[in-house]
């Protein structure tokens, strides 16, 4: 069950959010956090009507992260508060009913730790209290687990998992623990056998034993043991919904270390078929919500990295086919490293929208769900340093109609210093596409941002495409450099870039080296120096002596002053 989100809450979002789309997803924006963000949780802290956030960042961190909404995608920035050392998970619900949401937050640095933060209903939250467990906690979530109305707390402190009962007035009682069969790594809560007591799915790993092992709740805080599933290697998380809508609750496990999210049916009292794997590239956690607007439940997976160098994440979101199967996973870029994704509307369009965290980056990710507009990519423009009063190459983003009728554009234009041209006209019909076309055309030094915005029939609120660039006062010419085939150990004639400084004012050059897959089979000498004169030039003199056959890769980098941060020249050449 993802952190941040009861049983119930989860089908709420399902039940909610109901108006027709296609669940595509677009990155537009990132939230900048303490080093390495692990989990979310989402909320109304403040009684404004729009979704806010609480990150757990648990690197050299004692507090926790609360960004307020403002209800168009976009986020305050944060207010910290105290919490206990390494803020690993964060769960909210209102544990002491008094109508304001409060947290709770897994204290991954300290042996022991978990901290309830009261809300006060405008956003802010109370001083931590912290509970005792017996182990080091990595994981809380929250549920109703011996009646009364009153929440408890379930810590997954491996080897153990503990109970602390709540008294309904935002304190708990003591940890009770028990020892699962093998340490636990992954939490899921639910009624599974119908008797009216919530119930533990717990993802176990040892040696080469995968598993979900069930415990079926006792209405006191106390847990029997059930049967065991075989699922993916290494389970990360557990997502607990009714996929086919016949009230059982079934199970989707993300393992990191599998083949994707293993889906168990259940039978409704307390077993569960056996799992069915749908792949994903690297699956970390997984969430559960309609997505498309069908009525039907779908997955969102946050997979930690696809296996790329540097690093690179995607969000995979599998459509449900109303049966308890997924169809094939799509994929969205979502930064460098994925460990959480959680749900909410939070442009307030009636359509569910993701939160992931990346915590490679120390960053969290929004992507919008933009209904039946289609983009790719879904990432933002990012334009290459470009020079003052000049215009760069055009930048597309093709947009397709997925609906069955025709989208009707009312608007579009471009924020920033930026230019813009499409394809799309007043209407796009049902499968068709159309381009977006957008040049970098800088009038001012240093870096640059802008968007490109939409008003269409696929939502109430605008579609955005961010972009990004830099306007700089260094020419460099050619662009590129492409040399002949040459024979492996032997050196071409010399190439030359030459770079003008058009400012008014001397320009700086603080490194100047090769890089690139191939960077071994150039060389380059220059006599730049450190510093260039007002509308003055230097040389760089580029060689190619290939270290092996075939097409060989590799870029000039210039770091300077000049407003682009660093200038790149691509090199190219054929080894024989």
């Amino acid at each position: 069950m993802p952190r941040g989100y009861s049983f119930l809450s989860l089908l709420a979002v399902a039940s909610t959010l109901l108006s027709p789309a296609v669940a595509q997803f677009e990155t537009r924006s990132t939230l900048s956090t303490s080093a390495f963000p692990e989990s979310v949780a989402v909320g109304d802290f403040n009684h404004d009507g729009k979704p806010d956030l609480a990150v757990a960042a648990y690197f050299q961190n004692d507090q926790i992260m609360v960004l307020l909404g403002n209800g168009d995608g976009t986020f305050q920035s944060p207010v910290n508060y105290a919490a206990g050392v390494g803020p690993y998970s964060v769960a909210t619900a209102d544990f002491n009913r008094d109508g304001n949401l409060d947290l709770v937050v897994a204290d991954y640095a300290i042996a022991g730790t978990v901290s309830v933060l009261l809300g006060n209903g405008d956003g802010s939250f109370q001083a931590g209290r912290s509970y005792g467990t017996p182990e080091t906690p990595k994981f809380v979530a929250v549920g109703n687990l011996n009646g009364g109305n009153k929440l408890s707390l379930v810590v997954m402190d491996s080897p153990y998992v503990s109970v602390m009962p709540g008294n309904g007035d935002g304190t708990f009682q003591p940890a009770i623990n028990f020892s699962p069969t093998y340490a636990p790594s992954a939490l899921g809560i639910g009624d599974f056998n119908h008797d009216g007591r919530l119930d533990l799915a717990i993802g176990e790993q040892f040696a080469g034993i995968s598993q979900v092992q069930i415990y079926f709740g006792n209405g006191d805080g106390t847990f029997r043991e059930g049967g065991s599933y075989a699922v993916g290697t290494q389970p990360q998380s557990i997502a607990v919904s009714a996929f086919r809508g016949n009230g059982n609750l079934d199970l989707a496990v993300a393992s990191s270390l599998g083949a994707g999210v293993s889906v168990l049916l259940g039978n409704g009292d307390g077993t569960f078929q056996p799992a069915v794997t749908y792949p994903t590239p690297n699956a970390y956690w997984v969430a559960a919500a309609d997505l498309n607007g069908d009525g039907k439940l779908d997955l969102a997976v946050a997979n930690f990295n696809v296996g790329t160098s540097p690093p690179t994440a995607v969000a995979s979101i599998l459509l449900g086919n109303g049966d308890g199967t997924f169809q094939k996973a799509v994929n969205y870029p979502s930064g460098g490293e994925n460990t959480y994704v959680a749900i909410g509307d939070f442009n307030r369009d009636k359509k569910p929208d993701l939160i992931v965290t990346d915590p490679l980056n120390n960053d969290v990710l929004v992507l919008l769900n933009t209904g039946v507009v289609s983009f790719s990519p879904t990432t933002p423009l990012i334009f290459p340093p470009q020079l003052l009063g000049t215009e760069s190459g055009v930048l597309t983003v093709n947009l397709t109609n997925t609906g069955t009728t025709a989208l009707t554009i009312s608007s579009m234009s471009v924020q920033g210093e930026y230019k813009l041209s499409n394809t799309c006209g007043k209407s796009v019909g049902a499968g068709a596409k159309c381009s977006i076309n957008v040049r970098s055309a800088p009038t001012t030094e240093g870096a640059l941002t802008g968007t490109v915005t939409l008003h269409d029939s696929a939502s109430s609120k605008p579609q955005i495409i961010e972009l990004s660039g830099a306007g700089t006062v260094v020419k460099l010419d050619p662009a590129s450099l492409s040399f002949a085939p040459q024979t492996v150990h032997t050196q071409s004639q010399p190439k030359q870039v030459q770079l003008t400084n058009t400012a008014s004012t001397s320009l700086t050059i603080s490194n100047v080296y090769l890089e690139g897959a191939n960077w071994t089979s150039f060389s380059q000498t220059n006599d730049c120096g450190t510093s260039v004169a007002a509308g003055g030039t230097c040389t760089f003199t580029v060689t190619f002596d290939p270290v092996k056959k075939g097409s060989l890769t590799a870029s000039l980098n210039v770091y300077d002053s000049g407003g682009g941060v660093f200038q790149s020249v691509p090199l190219a050449g054929t080894g024989d």
